[in-house]
């Protein structure tokens, strides 16, 4: 029979292969609600941070474009690429990393000569740090060489992270949907639900694609091919749906913490209004695995324009 064994010391070792989100999180807002969501738990609101009645939208885009380089790459890999242009092009350490910065983007940005859909790739890598920063999960799979390579289908998930916690292997797949339009809250919630509970029951067969390819962390191989052979013990799913979306409810800007209030209440009254028939159709055992991150902007489209601007 295979060897099952996975020692503590090498699944716990993960945890260092998370990347930097501090600096871009600093601009983030965290709201702990229920927000009357089923399940009936503890889910996540996020805004882009105020500091007295100032909106850090540029510090905010700035930040989170940062990020993509570690979303592209590694640190092992991206740390072998700086490498081999010092040696073998004998630049400065400052010059390989703005080469590197700049082909991260341009990765980021052409997809491969098809047409670009900036804010599900906005989306998507806010989706990337978030899961590392709320649920300290490291991702299994890079998705940009996934997304950028001829050779090969898009991964159904739009994120899929692990962690070892609890003496549990948990994996966490991720559905990222960012609507600009106004009014579209419910559209964005209820497809990001149907869409992860779809990649819940879909996800495996599609990682075995990926398996034997260069999208893994070295150290992460041994953990995925276990998971899907069957092998890996004590493992559960979890679900996180990222939900952006334009609001245009009018708040109250007389201070930080009223502003603050404001945003709260926007959103446990957007959640309120849903309809609950919604998830009579989701089997309880899964609905409990599902987490909420909520993420309402007030023009939207322009912070994605800000955004776009950033990487051209």
């Amino acid at each position: 029979m295979a060897n099952q064994f996975i020692s503590d010391n090498d699944l716990k070792s993960v945890e260092h292969l998370l990347t930097h989100t501090e600096s871009f999180m600093n601009h983030v807002h965290i709201i702990n609600q229920s927000f009357n969501l089923l399940p009936d738990k503890i889910h996540i609101g996020t805004t882009i941070n105020f500091v007295d009645m100032e909106e850090y939208r540029e510090e905010f885009v700035d930040e989170l474009v940062n990020t993509i380089c570690d979303w592209v790459y590694s640190n092992e890999k991206a740390q072998k690429i700086i490498d081999q242009f010092i040696s073998e092009e004998n630049r400065s350490l400052q010059n390989a990393h703005s080469k590197l910065r700049r082909i991260a983007i341009k990765y980021f940005r052409d997809r491969d000569g098809r047409d670009l859909n900036l804010q599900g790739q906005f989306g998507e890598l806010l989706l990337f740090n978030y899961i590392q920063h709320f649920f300290r999960a490291v991702p299994l799979i890079r998705k940009m060489p996934i997304t950028t390579s001829t050779g090969h289908e898009r991964f159904g998930a739009d994120a899929i992270h692990y962690k070892y916690e609890d003496n549990k292997n948990i994996i966490y797949l991720g559905e990222s949907k960012v609507y600009t339009a106004s009014y579209r809250f419910k559209a964005a919630f209820e497809n990001s639900v149907t869409s992860i509970i779809s990649t819940y029951h879909s996800h495996r067969k599609e990682l075995g694609l990926y398996i034997i390819s260069d999208f893994l962390d070295e150290e992460l191989v041994k953990i995925a091919q276990k998971y899907k052979r069957g092998i890996l013990t004590n493992t559960e799913i979890h679900m996180v749906c990222l939900i952006g979306y334009n609001e245009t409810t009018e708040i109250t800007r007389d201070s930080e913490e009223v502003i603050k209030k404001s945003i709260e209440e926007v959103l446990i009254d957007k959640c309120t209004n849903l309809d609950k028939a919604f998830f009579d159709d989701i089997a309880v055992n899964l609905l409990t695995r599902i987490n909420y991150i909520l993420f309402p902007v007030w023009k939207l489209d322009e912070l994605v324009e800000e955004f776009q601007n950033q990487i051209r």
